[in-house]
């Protein structure tokens, strides 16, 4: 590496003043790095609650927190601080489609075959955007339903600062197999496009691989799909088929995580590797213990079985609770009776973006403990995702991702709807002051 004192020595005088102008520049870059000193009534570390503690920010990274007495504030700090205020790690979703709206305004069949990509990732940015002013520093977009890898496209914009949205880990296209996956009751004489890619035996160690060199960041598969002699869940791959998935995504340094709701499905899919399950709707004792023995996470997504059955006409609190809802609610309670790690995600996408907490009321609603819930849009799904070395705490060292609300959400996990300032990486998207 050449000596700058030599080149200083050699350059014209107008690259000696292009020179120390940079340096000048580079350097009060570093020198004005923004720092923040925030404190609130409570603040929840992404596992115990405390009072009467301070959190530093300089950059992207918390570079201290603790007890106030403990925490000097730096000099020239901004100062940030509410009222009756808890301060939390960003949250994370775990289970999202960015691609997606509600079925109510535009059903899935339209969506996925009548518009267009373009039109689609548009769609897409407000829903990052929502999701990320809702407090959601983080997001799992576990497939695009039909619309390629402009997951991909959307996260990099977003990791650009061209748009404002949260941490994406993405699936692409997803897989299932042939046959299985809709839109489906199309004219057999055209070629109807479908939400996900369908392979089947060896050709998933194509489809694999070619879904991770097209940006996946994780690799979601469908072990169960409504393909039933009468429309219900049954397994759509072999349990060798699943192991032979995550054989190729674990070579890749990925995980494999799948979409299973029938116990065979589930029992498969853990069995084979993979690190979370989505939906999960009929777990019991049995597949509880499986789960918990293999530390596989459960992704419940509460939420969308709800939205979906009000679309079709139920009226919660008013008509009597439908078979799915019933047995939603047992197979969420035998997973916690069983020990299993529960993490959040709400399938949002099937509901607005945004309204992301509704997963974690239904969770708490449906017998979770408070704290527990909040911790399993934290800490746990940090875990989970292999991400708690980033995020999902507050303490020294990661990513400055950071909420804000009102009120003690440790005790009304409604009081995360009452967001008051938003920070992910060290930049603030939100501030009500």
């Amino acid at each position: 590496m050449a000596n700058p004192v030599n080149l200083i020595l050699v350059l014209p005088m107008k690259h000696l003043v292009r020179y120390f102008l940079f340096h000048l520049l580079v350097s009060n870059a570093y020198s004005q790095q923004t720092t923040y000193y925030l404190t609130a009534d409570r603040v929840f570390d992404g596992e115990t609650l405390h009072e009467n503690w301070a959190v530093v920010v300089a950059g992207d990274k918390i570079t201290m927190a603790g007890p106030k007495h403990s925490v000097k504030e730096p000099a020239g700090a901004i100062k940030i601080n509410f009222s009756n205020s808890t301060l939390t790690p960003g949250l994370i979703e775990g289970h999202s489609h960015l691609f997606l709206y509600p079925y109510n305004i535009t059903d899935w069949d339209t969506q996925v075959l009548k518009e267009t990509d373009a039109y689609r990732t548009a769609r897409a940015t407000v829903h990052a955007k929502n999701t990320l002013m809702a407090g959601f520093t983080t997001a799992r977009d576990l497939g695009t339903e039909g619309a390629g890898y402009a997951d991909a496209g959307l996260k990099r914009a977003i990791n650009e600062g061209i748009i404002p949205g949260p941490r994406l880990l993405v699936a692409g296209r997803a897989i299932v197999s042939t046959g299985s996956y809709g839109p489906k009751n199309y004219d057999h004489d055209q070629q109807i496009m479908l939400g996900a890619e369908a392979a089947d035996g060896n050709d998933l160690i194509r489809v694999v691989r070619d879904q991770i060199g097209k940006g996946a960041d994780i690799i979601k598969v469908y072990a169960d799909y409504r393909w039933g002699l009468n429309g219900d869940d049954q397994p759509i791959f072999t349990l060798d088929e699943l192991k032979l998935i995550n054989e190729v995504t674990r070579s890749s340094g990925r995980v494999m995580v799948c979409h299973a709701k029938s116990k065979e499905a589930i029992r498969r899919a853990v069995l084979a590797g993979a690190e979370t399950i989505e939906h999960g709707d009929f777990i019991d004792a049995e597949i509880g213990k499986l789960m918990k023995e293999h530390n596989v996470t459960f992704i419940p997504t509460l939420a969308a079985v709800e939205m979906i059955t009000q679309y079709r006409g139920w009226k919660k609190g008013v008509a009597p609770e439908p078979a799915n809802i019933i047995n939603k609610k047992k197979s969420f309670k035998e997973a916690l009776a069983n020990g299993v790690t529960i993490g959040m995600g709400g399938d949002v996408g099937v509901f607005a973006h945004g309204e992301n907490v509704l997963e974690m009321e239904l969770m708490a609603e449906y017998g979770m403990p408070v704290l527990d819930v909040l911790k399993a849009a934290t800490s746990v799904n940090a875990r989970a995702f292999h991400l708690e070395h980033q995020i999902g705490f507050i303490k020294a060292g990661l990513k400055a991702d950071l909420l804000i609300v009102s009120g003690d959400p440790t005790k009304n996990i409604s009081d995360l709807r009452k967001v008051k300032f938003v920070m992910k990486d060290g930049v603030v998207y939100r501030n009500e002051k």
